[in-house]
């Protein structure tokens, strides 16, 4: 694959003496060569012309300015077709052989990314459009591409962790009490932008060693080493720890560990395969005992040195609602029949199972609260610097825990977080109730029948690292007074030989009850939660087919009487109207798992089409039709009939329209979808008269609030947070102006503006939209403001919306960081500009004549 940090390499010059008429010769073959890409152009041979502009431009590289625009497009439609092929190789080879021609051309340079990161390549794709925006600083499509990119590059806990004082003082404290007691080679394991790394050297420690993976980090901490003048200080490889052999990578075994290569749940990141690894062949042996304060020659040892884990049962209904199917019935579907849904945080005591068993969450900011079931309990302990513990951690049996009920409540989750202890004297929490940047891990309940509780009852529980991963399964339930357990699957333990024998009797139904089970995202769970939103849907749709069956126009007729613009063939829909007889067609493309299709079919008469992809989801959607008295004619599948997956948008038949179009206009994290308003452009046009896309419009609302939370979360605030390094600038790069997954009413801030209405997407009337919008913005309180919260009207039509900052809903929020915050007085003016560039908005503030404060919601 190709280097993003590979220098092009520079047009070999003949040093030759060139004959007679050579240079006639080549000027001859140089004509030709273009005018034979131009023609090769004009027949749509993208590869001849490409191969034709290569010798062309390395010849007369005088044509490059003349040539320029079409030698892009000619790139650009090869590698479409070479994409198509499959030939990825031949995608990038050409792309190189460009580079060679044109270095410096952001459009080609920001291309090369789009592929690579396509592919999968991020960090090699955010070197190009880190590129593209050096040699272009307001190209609009590499900025946007960058900003996708970083937040799978540099994950915003980065930002947390270096703003958290206290945790990178408590880290100096352990390291320097190491350092200067003898431990003074070390090797950081993990090391992200180098800070432990640093606490060593400024410790005094004689050598230091880091390795990190990531290339992006890698590279970043390279440049935080020089500009804090330790670039010859500490030697940086790029590799896993697990990689390095001795003396290969390092000369000698190191006395010291240091690494922060947790996750919420202590062990995901890989901590004891990797501290397993370092005390068998980078470490020095331990200390013999604890009681040896000041280590001898050839002593090892690990910050942080150990870690306890602890846990409580809690009630939490936003947790329920994401991994519980909590309802019966939703926009007149009954989902009694459907098989079992679970999200991917599942339980098991299986340790074959390699899925990460807990999800994450910020507990003192989840919407509405929780409520502890139990008292606090210590899940488990683990010696970082023992090596026998560690290694056989992973193969010990798991432990029993009775935990009694305390509270009423539903039982909703098992909540986990741990102590990490760095040395005797410092130790962080990541607590619930702690001021830090960590979340906590939860184990969600979702396969008990009855999840409420009392006091009296207990519930038993089985801790374990068999597998690497952290894992608290809830074997059963006791329920108080009667003794009864109720295990996991729901089924009440079997205290007779009659029940015995009932059982035994229904094994055969109870198997092929359990095997109808189906996967589903915690956020596809909780849209199946939302009655609102599929009521709401149901109808919308009844009114627009009862209006369309009536033979009358629906209020989706736009201006030109068809829905459709002018160039989108008007006459061609006209012709082939469906007639009354006819079942009406209904398209669902949302994302992931929907059962709209299946509301449209129960409306009577109507022939519906689901996109859904996983075979899982088909058959959920298969057998919630049958029980819901829908025919397999009147529902199928959208994918089986095309022959492009990419192409979705396409007639029912040749001679058919769609009467709606449900387009996913909003992702889960708070942001318009990529590419909504051409689909929405392409969906006009293969309506019938009468026909509408749902949504019909998008209403962008937002306000002005001031917290330091998201300052936090986007960048590093100065060097006082690090104790004096200056990593900030460097790792700021990577800053996004835009925050997803956002829960404004739990966000800690302060209101400075009421809500105003931002902006305005049509995807029915395309005539009514605009590219940019001013709005004035009166504020309510002084203060500094840092940033524009935004959510989104949805409009099904003109009476009929849905809101995407609701309390049941299943979307998320998000909010524009502004680069400079804004003082502000109560009654002051700001001055919004809201501008739309293809999939992303753009939001500058300013007050007066000062200077404008921008960001953007991509």
């Amino acid at each position: 694959m190709p280097n993003p940090s590979t220098r092009p390499r520079p047009n070999r010059v003949r040093r030759n003496r060139r004959v007679a008429g050579g240079d006639a010769a080549r000027n001859e073959l140089v004509s030709r060569s273009l005018e034979s890409a131009q023609q090769c152009l004009v027949n749509q041979d993208y590869g001849t012309a490409f191969a034709h502009y290569l010798l062309v431009l390395n010849l007369a590289p005088a044509l490059k300015d003349f040539a320029r625009e079409s030698f892009r497009f000619t790139l650009f439609k090869w590698a479409e077709e070479l994409d198509a092929l499959s030939r990825i190789q031949d995608i990038f080879d050409c792309y190189e052989q460009a580079l060679e021609l044109f270095p410096n051309d952001e459009v080609i340079v920001n291309s090369m990314g789009e592929h690579l990161f396509r592919m999968g390549f991020r960090d090699e794709a955010a070197g190009y459009f880190h590129k593209a925006l050096k040699l272009k600083p307001d190209f609009a499509d590499a900025k946007e591409n960058f900003h996708r990119v970083a937040n799978w590059l540099v994950e915003r806990w980065h930002f947390l962790m270096l703003n958290d004082h206290k945790r990178n003082a408590k880290y100096q404290r352990a390291i320097q009490k190491a350092v200067q007691s003898g431990f003074n080679t070390v090797l950081d394991i993990g090391t992200g932008t180098g800070i432990l790394s640093m606490f060593a050297k400024k410790a005094g420690a004689s050598e230091v060693c880091a390795c990190e993976l990531s290339n992006t980090m890698y590279e970043l901490a390279c440049e935080v080493l020089s500009a804090n003048a330790m670039e010859g200080e500490i030697k940086i490889l790029h590799m896993k720890s697990l990689d390095m052999e001795i003396p290969k990578d390092i000369p000698n075994r190191v006395s010291l560990v240091v690494t922060e290569t947790v996750d919420a749940g202590l062990f995901g990141e890989g901590i004891v395969e990797t501290l397993i690894h370092a005390w068998k062949h980078l470490l020095l042996p331990p200390q013999i005992s604890e009681s040896q304060a000041v280590p001898t020659s050839g002593v090892g040892r690990v910050i942080p040195a150990s870690a306890t884990v602890f846990g409580m049962a809690v009630q939490c209904p936003e947790i329920r609602r994401h991994h519980r199917v909590g309802v019966v019935e939703v926009g007149g579907v009954c989902l009694t029949g459907a098989p079992e849904l679970h999200s991917p945080a599942i339980y098991s005591t299986d340790s074959d199972d390699s899925t990460e068993p807990y999800t994450t969450e910020r507990l003192s900011r989840i919407p509405g609260g929780y409520t502890p079931l139990t008292e606090h309990f210590q899940a488990l302990t683990v010696d970082f610097n023992s090596p026998q513990e560690l290694g056989g951690l992973c193969s010990q049996k798991p432990s029993r825990i009775c935990l009694p009920i305390t509270k009423h409540g539903v039982l909703d989750a098992i909540v986990a977080w741990f102590v990490l202890q760095l040395d005797e004297e410092n130790s962080l929490s990541t607590g619930p109730e702690e001021e830090t940047c960590w979340e906590q891990a939860v184990y969600p309940v979702q396969n008990l029948l009855d999840c409420a509780v009392k006091p009296g009852d207990s519930l038993i529980l089985e801790v374990s690292c068999q597998d690497a991963y952290l894992r608290i399964c809830m074997v059963s339930l006791v329920r108080a007074g009667d003794g009864m357990e109720t295990e996991l699957d729901g089924d009440p333990s079997l205290s007779s030989e009659a029940e015995l024998c009932s059982a035994l009797a229904c094994l055969q139904t109870t198997q092929g009850r359990d095997q109808q089970k189906c996967m589903l995202e915690s956020s596809e769970i909780a849209l199946l939660n939302n009655v609102k939103y599929h009521d709401s849907f149901k109808t919308a749709l009844s009114k627009l087919l009862s209006s369309i069956r009536a033979g009358g126009k629906s209020e989706s007729t736009v201006l030109d009487g068809t829905g459709c613009s002018a160039d989108c063939g008007n006459s061609q829909r006209q012709d082939c109207p469906n007639t009354a007889s006819d079942p009406l067609y209904v398209l669902d493309v949302s994302e992931g798992f929907s059962i709209l299709s299946l509301i449209a079919a129960k409306l009577g008469s109507v022939k519906a089409y689901s996109s859904v992809e996983k075979e899982q989801h088909q058959t959920v959607l298969k057998i919630l039709a049958e029980t819901n008295g829908v025919s397999e004619e009147m529902l199928e599948f959208w994918l089986n009939h095309v022959e492009d997956d990419s192409a979705l948008l396409q007639r029912p038949t040749t001679d058919k329209m769609w009467s709606a179009v449900i387009l996913d206009c909003v992702e889960t994290c708070g942001l318009i979808r990529q590419e909504l308003m051409e689909k929405a452009a392409l969906a006009r046009c293969l309506l019938e008269p009468g026909g509408r896309i749902f949504p019909g419009r998008i209403v962008m609302y937002g306000m002005l609030v001031e917290s330091e939370t998201l300052l936090q979360e986007s960048a590093v605030q100065g060097t006082e947070p690090t104790l004096g390094l200056n990593i900030g600038p460097f790792i700021n790069q990577f800053t996004v102006p835009v925050h997803v997954f956002l829960d404004i009413n739990t966000l800690p801030c302060v209101h400075l503006s009421q809500t105003v209405e931002l902006f305005t997407l049509d995807l029915m009337y395309p005539n009514a939209n605009y590219n940019s919008r001013e709005v004035k913005v009166q504020t309510c309180s002084s203060g500094r403001v840092t940033a524009i919260p935004f959510w989104y009207q949805v409009h099904l039509d003109d009476e009929i919306s849905l809101s995407t900052f609701s309390e049941d809903s299943h979307w998320k929020q998000a909010a524009v960081v502004l680069d400079e915050a804004i003082e502000v007085k109560a009654g002051d003016l700001l001055l919004l500009n809201i501008q739309q560039h293809k999939n992303s908005m753009s939001i500058t503030a300013k007050k007066g004549g000062e200077h404008t404060a921008t960001g953007s919601a991509d």
